[in-house]
């Protein structure tokens, strides 16, 4: 009985004293500190402040690195003359370190500095940005900013202004004359000139719509501005971009980010032109990160369909039928092309890496399979256009909608197909049944979903609407 009051006082002792980080000594080291935030750990602080984690613990005298407390104070070194306290945050697509100094109310030395920036493209989509926090907000005179247009030097504007080129380098926190381009906002200083910059936003803003950027995910670009833009190009990782009107402000495009490729730091570059001539290139680097996708097990097919010239002239031949681009035609979610019941049950999904006939394991499966045997119902997933039915090795007999804007779905394997080129099918409207024909192991419906010439996750088409 006594044991078992003692291990209820010394419970609640637990319960109410809180976790510390562990140090030999209790005072903080000089440096600017971070608080720690719930889901943190030394290793994702370590990574966020790119330094060693040896390094982090070793500075801080961390006995135990297990023991980590939200509202622990972690000192950053490396940061000789800062003080006060540091945060992170992850750059979005379309904040460069112009915007950024704007955001924050930082100058862009002081975030160079901070940094330890070297170049511009080293702030890529996803990087960890560090800040100073607690940096006040003010307020911004309208009448005191103006677009830099094509062939306009500094000085041309400074003169609109009555203000020297050198007074609004500075007053704009530019590194240089380089550091702007035609379509950045300038603001001019003035009596009101102690203001912050951010509650103006550039006139042409750039955004992902999700962040971060994963290999076999549906990229969703987008572009807002009140300006007329014209002839919008883009381009990444060797897909051209397509840009289409969204509503009167914006525009989208949707890029596949194909399954295999190496994760890493790739830019994303566009351009457009205004009604005036004034040309815009923005190019921004974007990081794109693992899928984590699974090794499937070793599959056994036959041969011919896997024989380099047979899978080299029908991946020719397949690509090609999702490159047409038209207008949009599907509204909301992609539905299941299988029934309710069935919807739920993969035998494999998108991404998973492939080994055939004891080859590596280096294909990877392009679709989502749907359990069924031969017979079972396929239905449309969205309203579109037939654009191909037929048979071929490795699909059997498949066929393809497409949707618009880039976007098809291709259903394979058929044992029948029910409907022919031209044909425009909606949601849910009955197009074939399942089987076992091409390069398959028993019948099923392989279902395959493309934006931008490239495949994609078809899960995330059925959970979430696009763009």
């Amino acid at each position: 009985m006594n044991n078992r009051r003692l291990c209820l006082i010394l419970l609640s002792f637990l319960v109410i004293i809180p976790f510390r980080v562990v140090r030999a000594q209790e005072e903080l080291p000089p440096g600017p500190v971070y608080i720690v935030q719930s889901g943190d750990t030394l290793f994702s602080i370590a990574k966020s402040f790119r330094m060693p984690i040896n390094d982090l613990i070793a500075y801080n005298q961390i006995q135990n690195p297990n023991l980590l407390n939200v509202g622990a104070k972690i000192v950053i070194p490396g940061y000789e003359g800062v003080d006060g306290v540091l945060e992170t945050y992850q750059v979005a697509f379309g904040e460069t370190i112009h915007k950024l100094s704007e955001k924050f109310n930082i100058s862009e030395q002081e975030l160079v500095r901070l940094n330890h920036l070297t170049s511009p493209s080293e702030v890529y989509a996803g990087y960890s940005l560090i800040i100073p926090v607690n940096n006040e907000v003010k307020d911004v005179p309208s009448e005191s900013k103006t677009i830099l247009e094509k062939g306009e030097t500094l000085l041309e504007v400074g003169l609109k202004a009555g203000v020297d080129p050198w007074s609004l380098l500075s007053f704009n926190t530019l590194l240089s004359s380089e550091s702007v381009l035609p379509g950045d906002v300038l603001y001019f200083p003035s009596i009101e000139n102690n203001f912050n910059r951010e509650s103006f936003t550039p006139e042409v803003n750039y955004a992902l719509k999700e962040m971060p950027v994963i290999q076999g995910r549906t990229m969703v670009i987008l572009i807002s501005t009140p300006l007329t833009l014209n002839n919008i190009k883009g381009d990444f990782v060797g897909n051209k971009l397509t840009f289409w009107k969204l509503d009167e402000n914006s525009y989208v495009a949707l890029q596949g980010v194909h399954a295999m490729l190496e994760p890493g730091i790739y830019p994303l570059n566009i351009k457009t032109t205004l009604v005036n001539g004034t040309e815009i290139d923005f190019t921004q680097s974007v990081y794109v990160q693992d899928g984590n996708y699974p090794f499937d097990p070793p599959l056994i097919v036959n041969s011919e369909t896997v024989d380099y010239d047979v899978t080299t002239q029908e991946d020719e031949f397949w690509d090609s039928l999702f490159q047409p681009l038209t207008e949009r035609i599907w509204e909301g979610k992609f539905r299941s092309p299988v029934a309710d019941y069935l919807s739920h049950c993969w035998p494999s999904k998108f991404g998973n890496r492939r080994s055939f006939n004891g080859s590596p394991y280096i294909y990877f499966h392009t679709g989502l399979d749907f359990c069924g045997q031969v017979g079972n119902d396929i239905f449309a997933a969205a309203k579109g256009v037939v654009v191909y039915v037929g048979e071929s090795t490795i699909h059997g007999n498949a066929t393809v909608i497409n949707h618009g804007w880039g976007v098809y779905t291709a259903y394979a394997h058929q044992s029948e197909t029910l409907v022919n080129v031209g044909d425009i099918v909606k949601p849910g409207q009955l197009i074939g049944k399942v089987g076992s024909t091409g390069r398959v192991t028993g019948p099923h419906l392989h279902w395959e979903v493309w934006a931008g010439g490239v495949q994609v996750d078809p899960i995330e088409w059925l959970e979430k609407e696009f763009p």
